[in-house]
């Protein structure tokens, strides 16, 4: 889909600014460009759509069907599985967590799809399959949804509503203004143009953030040794789960881009859990998440979230390498 951009990274700094592919400043002006071009025309996009979604789409009765108290925790169950067939990336946070909020769905709910969408998808389990196998992928989709599950209800029950930005508590004020636009029965095309308008209002209010998280990530990409990540999480000590998960933070990769690099980590001898867990790490929790994130929740809301994942990947890690 974005070969194109690919093509056009290449050329602007192996060509046009003459930098060899093979150093490791080339290697990371080159992942800068391509994700931060790739981000913001994500970003743009799914907003516009949310956008639609939120004009046409009956939110209202999804947030009363979800809200319910006479489905058992159900609702988590279908935001994780929708999550799974969605192809979201972590840095899609923003205009997803918008758009859920302003629907009026509840937090918890919105943190399961969120968890769940990066950490399990179409590509991903393709990839999975080929890699692994039909067991380990089952069992990979599986903790998958339970993380999801599981992450999204405990920071349901935390009631953190109060930890959202004020930029998206107006937000979620002027959501009320535009159910009574919704009311008016207006065209897509009369209404196209202010979904347009306002999905490049939240690309800009975001872009510092886009480009400080990928700078990030980029310098992690292109300077870190190839062998450091075995070298440290190689070893059967107990904290070479969280490790891998840790160090997996920092980067930022979607599925089809780190699952090659755990085929290698686990044929030099590090466990798949450990492995998968730091799979997560990287595509699960991002730098450029949490700048992104910043945006619509404070600094105390984003340790929450980013904590309480963290420690459901360190456990499903530690499953994995039992189970497995």
């Amino acid at each position: 889909m974005f070969d194109w951009l690919q093509n056009f990274a290449d050329w602007l700094i192996y060509s046009f600014f003459g930098i060899p592919a093979t150093t490791h400043l080339g290697e990371a002006l080159n992942f800068f460009v391509l994700d931060t071009i790739k981000i913001a025309i994500l970003l743009f996009l799914i907003t516009i759509l949310m956008g639609i979604v939120n004009s046409y789409f009956p939110v209202e009765r999804i947030r009363n069907y979800l809200s319910r108290n006479k489905m058992y925790g159900l609702e988590y169950l279908f935001a994780s599985s929708f999550g799974v067939i969605t192809p979201f990336c972590s840095c899609s946070s923003v205009p997803l967590f918008i758009g859920f909020v302003k629907g009026g769905i509840p937090l918890g709910i919105t943190f399961t799809y969120l968890i769940t969408a990066p950490l399990v998808n179409e590509v991903a389990i393709a990839i999975f399959a080929a890699s692994f196998g039909f067991k380990v992928t089952a069992i990979y989709v599986g903790t998958g949804i339970v993380l999801g599950i599981a992450g999204g209800f405990t920071l349901g029950k935390f009631k953190l509503e109060k930890h959202l930005t004020p930029w998206v508590q107006n937000i979620i004020a002027h959501a009320e203004t535009e159910a009574e636009l919704k009311e008016e029965k207006q065209t897509l095309s009369q209404r196209f143009p202010v979904i347009v308008k306002e999905a490049f209002n939240i690309v800009k209010g975001v872009s510092l953030y886009i480009i400080i998280g990928i700078g990030i990530g980029a310098g992690m990409h292109g300077f870190l040794p190839t062998g450091f990540f075995e070298h440290y999480i190689n070893k059967g000590q107990w904290y070479a789960v969280p490790l891998a998960v840790l160090i997996g933070v920092p980067m930022y990769s979607n599925a089809a881009g780190v699952i090659p690099i755990i085929q290698v980590l686990v044929a030099k001898g590090v466990p798949l859990g450990t492995a998968i867990a730091f799979m997560m790490g990287v595509i699960g929790l991002s730098l450029p998440e949490a700048m992104l994130l910043k945006k619509v929740m404070n600094l105390k809301l984003i340790a929450i979230y980013f904590g309480t994942i963290a420690f459901f990947m360190i456990l499903s890690g530690y499953l994995f390498n039992i189970i497995l």
